[in-house]
Formats: C-alpha cells, sequence, structure tokens
C-alpha cells in the first residue's frame, strides 16, 4: 500500500473535533455557575464545593437519555430542543430528592461528527443548564464510523447535586391522609415514543409535517415539546412548606413512580384524569385503542411532577403553585394499606 493511512481515512476526524470543542467551550461558559474550574477540555471536570452552610452534605447523581424521542429529531432535523429533554429527565431525578443541581456532563455519539447537528444540541443542552441552574463542565463527544446512520446519534446525561441530610427527600414522612398534588407536564416529555411512534407513523401512517388540528400545530412540533424542569418549582415549593415526597413521572406514569416514595404501610387512591389532560394522550389513546391502564403504565397522561404533602398544607401548596403560573391539581391520597387491597386504587 503505497497511501499512509489517517485516522481521519477511517472517518475520525480529530482536528474536526478538535473545533468544535471550542465551540461547546463558548455554550458551556454561559451556564457556568460559582463552583466551576477551569474549561472544559481537561480529563475532567472540576468543582469546587462550598458545603459551610451544610451539618452533612450529600451528592446526588442521576444518569438518563431521551430514548426514541430521537427519532422524531432525526426526522424533523431539529435538534436544538433535544438537549433540553436530556437535562430535564437527569435534573428532575435529583431535585425531588431536594437536591440543588450543580453540574452536568453529556456523551453524544454519532457515525461522522456534523457539528451543526451537535451544535444544535449541545445549545439545548446549555439551555436546559441554565433552566435548571446548573453548569455544563464537561462531556464526550465521539466520532464512531459505521455504527449509526448517517446524520443520527444517540445521547446520555449525568447531573450531580447536592443536599443536606437532614434535608432529603426520600417519602419516608408520608402518612396516611396526605395529599397527592399533581403539576402539568408539557406533554409526553420523552417517556413512550416507541408506542407514539408505533401509532403514528406505523398505525396511521402520518406525517411529522401532518398539521393536527386537536393540537393546533404540527405533529413533529407535538413530538419535540421538550421535557418540563422542574428544579425552581421544587425550590420555591420547598421554602417554608414541609414537603413529605416528590415523584418525577417518567416510564411506569403516575402510578409506578409515587409509589416508589410512599412507605409500604401505605396504599394510594388516585382519581383517574381529575385533571387537564393535554389532547395528545386522548389522541394516541382513540388512534391505537390502548387501555386505560397501558397509558398509565405508558405515559405520564398530563402529570409531570407529583407532591405528596400534609392535607393541611395542601391548600397553600397549591395558591403558591397557582402564584407560579402552574396548573396544579389534587389527584390522589395516601391511605392505610390493607392485604387484600390493590395497593394503587383507580377511582
Amino acid at each position: 500500500m503505497d497511501k499512509t493511512l489517517t485516522y481521519t481515512d477511517a472517518g475520525v476526524d480529530i482536528d474536526k473535533a478538535d473545533r468544535f470543542v471550542q465551540e461547546i467551550k463558548k455554550i458551556a461558559k454561559q451556564t457556568s455557575r460559582s463552583g466551576v474550574m477551569g474549561d472544559i477540555g481537561g480529563f475532567g471536570g472540576l468543582f469546587s464545593l462550598n458545603v459551610s452552610n451544610m451539618e452533612r452534605p450529600v451528592l446526588v447523581s442521576s444518569t438518563d437519555g431521551v430514548g426514541t424521542k430521537l427519532k422524531i429529531a432525526f426526522m424533523l432535523d431539529q435538534h436544538d430542543s433535544i438537549g433540553i429533554d436530556l437535562v430535564g429527565m437527569c435534573i428532575n431525578d435529583i431535585a425531588v430528592q431536594g437536591a440543588k443541581p450543580l453540574f452536568f456532563l453529556d456523551y453524544l455519539s454519532m457515525g461522522t461528527l456534523d457539528t451543526r447537528i451537535a451544535k444544535e444540541v449541545v445549545t439545548g443542552i446549555g439551555e436546559g443548564c441554565r433552566m435548571a441552574d446548573c453548569a455544563l463542565i464537561g462531556g464526550e463527544t465521539a466520532e464512531m464510523p459505521g455504527f449509526y446512520k448517517d446524520n443520527e446519534y444517540d445521547l446520555a446525561g449525568f447531573a450531580v447535586g447536592i443536599v443536606d441530610n437532614n434535608k432529603i427527600v426520600d417519602g419516608s414522612e408520608t402518612r396516611v391522609g396526605d395529599k397527592l398534588i399533581g403539576i402539568a407536564s408539557s406533554g409526553l416529555h420523552s417517556n413512550g415514543y416507541s408506542l407514539v411512534r408505533k401509532v403514528c407513523f406505523d398505525i396511521l401512517k402520518l406525517d411529522v409535517h401532518t398539521h393536527i388540528d386537536d393540537f393546533g400545530r404540527t405533529l413533529g412540533e407535538e413530538l419535540l415539546e421538550p421535557t418540563r424542569i422542574y428544579a425552581d418549582i421544587i425550590r420555591g415549593l420547598r421554602k417554608g412548606l414541609p414537603i413529605n415526597g416528590l415523584a418525577h413521572i417518567t416510564g411506569g406514569g403516575i402510578p409506578e413512580n409515587v409509589v416508589r416514595i410512599i412507605p409500604q404501610t401505605c396504599s394510594l387512591v388516585l382519581l383517574d384524569r381529575k385533571w387537564e389532560v393535554p389532547p395528545i394522550f386522548s389522541f394516541l389513546q382513540a388512534a391505537g385503542n390502548i387501555s386505560d391502564q397501558e397509558m398509565r403504565r405508558a405515559f405520564n397522561n398530563g402529570i409531570g411532577l407529583v407532591v405528596v404533602v400534609e392535607e393541611s398544607f395542601s391548600q397553600e401548596l397549591l395558591e403558591r403553585l397557582a402564584a407560579m403560573d402552574e396548573k396544579a391539581y389534587v389527584i390522589g391520597e395516601v391511605i392505610e394499606r390493607k392485604e387484600s387491597v390493590e395497593r394503587i386504587q383507580w377511582v
């Protein structure tokens, strides 16, 4: 062989990746906060902890992805909001444990680095970090030739937060009689998209550009609506209000996520759709002939966050949420568990 092979010949352009890191640095700088040390580009992200106001600081971490919602971004060639989903899925999981988000890292892998697409994705991640008041301090952008289809990629995120040990929210304070307050989602968030795609594209044969009257916009716009980030709302609610439990409603829906923060001695009574359900859910249920039980398991059905609070504080909680312009509803109650009765009852 006369020609000398390079990594670029194999499909990996190191120089292009290096130039892209400079773009990431600009985005990350916009998310900087107290504690960040140095710039992106080192072997690891540095963050200095200030725990002088905590008796026993505890780090809380989470990792997640966006799932097959990515397929919708590929179909539309629109990638500027999917990063918000990534941040939301990770940050919400630590925020419901009472943690204050500190920093975030991402992993983006493509067959061949498309800097336009990659910049859109990371711009969305930066926007999500600003919403969550956390810093983007590092990550990995990998080229993997032959591993992905053209213009497709995979995405994962990693979040770290901090909470004082005596302020962790774990559901252990939940008692019989506590009320469940549901806070509205923005739609599907990032769960159930394999079923969504089955209904919309295999059964209905729709196009992402099809305008759906029920949504008031195209199918693609509805399906790409970003996941809500609840960190600020949670911080606001915990100021002066005793919150007994918090649940981020993701895969498994309301019942499987709320039951995770309910003591074994308790059961739940949930009010069936006694809240404003976004039209996307009834649209999917009717088109796919999906049972109520399957809808509850696969989707959030319009509730993205559940707060467990003592009944005497429930009205104040609702008023505070109203002042935040949040749609919130009493969606259930904690009851005493009986062996002969299902732990989750829908009424």
